[in-house]
């Protein structure tokens, strides 16, 4: 990964969380895999591995190759591109599964997966549409994301961090946070219903060596700290946030936060 000469002992600790999953999954050699919100490629790359020499991972995002420090989509993209799973990946950029051009035969593949993507959509709606688009596409869906329930006192700072960012969003949807959409498990499994998958097993995942707590925390004291960035609340919320902000600054620590919990949801 690209992201790995800026920070090995992070990037070793996401790749080994998501060959976790991975292993927990039926992904056989050979299959068809729909990646959404792959990012940098964190979780392409294991699903790269497991579907082999004969597999092929379809890896979708609606970001520009030119998105993300220090290390853009496209820079990681072209690293993976360049090594021995590159033959297996097709990275499509700027891609939006809701745009009716974008189509893929019923069937196609045999697995879809979302992980820790999905607090990035821009509402429960667009999930629930897209969720629904891609459901004629693939037998099994693979879904992870964090989970808003903590386990530990040490945890709180990263949920007041997601929850922080929501309230911001949800006032006014421009995508200045880092999370916009967060949801818990149970709102997932009412969604799924809706949109044509069947939940049929998962669990928890453990988050134990992950640094999101940290980031998170951050992404939410840079969003506060930018007057403008809060400048469109409602007066009333704009100082509710800022209160909680005070309470994020006091429970956080400078760093080495716990990161939440995450969960597994599998459907088909």
């Amino acid at each position: 990964m690209a992201a790995a000469g800026h920070s090995p002992d992070s990037q070793l600790s996401q790749t080994r969380h998501r060959a976790a999953l991975v292993a927990g999954w039926d992904i056989a050699p050979g299959s068809a895999v729909l990646e959404l919100g792959c990012g940098q490629g964190d979780m392409t790359a294991v699903l790269a591995e497991a579907a082999g020499p004969g597999g092929r991972v379809v890896a979708v995002d609606v970001a520009e190759p030119s998105y993300g420090t220090p290390v853009t989509l496209g820079e990681s993209a072209a690293r993976l591109a360049a090594g021995p799973l590159g033959p297996r990946i097709d990275f499509r950029f700027g891609t939006d599964v809701l745009d009716p051009a974008v189509d893929f035969p019923e069937g196609a593949f045999d697995h879809v997966v979302l992980a820790h993507c999905s607090w990035y959509f821009a509402s429960p709606g667009q999930l629930r549409d897209t969720l629904a688009r891609v459901r004629p596409w693939a037998r099994r869906l693979w879904f992870t994301e964090w989970d808003l329930t903590p386990r530990s006192g040490d945890q709180l700072a990263h949920l007041l961090a997601v929850l922080i960012q929501g309230q911001v969003e949800a006032a006014d949807p421009r995508g200045r946070g880092n999370v916009r959409t967060p949801f818990s498990r149970e709102a997932l499994l009412r969604l799924l219903p809706e949109t044509g998958w069947s939940a049929d097993g998962g669990g928890p995942a453990d988050t134990g060596e992950l640094q999101d707590g940290d980031w998170e925390i951050g992404a939410c004291l840079d969003l506060a700290g930018t007057p403008e960035s809060l400048a469109h609340l409602p007066e009333a919320l704009r100082q509710l946030v800022l209160s909680q902000v005070d309470v994020l600054r006091a429970v956080a620590e400078p760093r080495g936060n716990r990161a939440l919990p995450a969960y597994v949801v599998t459907a088909r």
